[in-house]
């Protein structure tokens, strides 16, 4: 009985989680870029939703409306930024001289 408690360690358990998280963000720039963008995208979605049930008058809990919109708002600011830094980057390497 000691035998199989010592075989199933937290060890053991965190390297199974450490392979699985390691392959949900493997992939090439394009993929990971395209699963971001949907992911906003799904965001604005459901903002827009909420502020338009919020302007019907079909709310049910104004705090979940409020927290979708400002999810949506905070997602579209860092793919702003993203794309700003992006831009920034590109710039940069053109004015690199070889």
């Amino acid at each position: 009985m000691a035998q199989a408690i010592q075989t199933i360690s937290p060890l053991s358990l965190a390297s199974v989680a450490d392979t699985t998280s390691k392959e949900k963000t493997s992939g090439d720039f394009l993929t990971v870029l395209k699963a971001s963008l949907n992911d906003v995208n799904n965001m604005q979605i459901k903002g827009d939703k909420a502020l338009e049930n919020l302007a019907t008058g079909q709310v049910k809990d104004l705090h979940q409306a409020a927290i979708a919109i400002d999810k949506a708002e905070i997602s579209m600011k860092m793919m702003l930024e993203v794309r700003n830094k992006a831009l920034s980057a590109y710039k940069e390497i053109l004015r690199t001289q070889i």
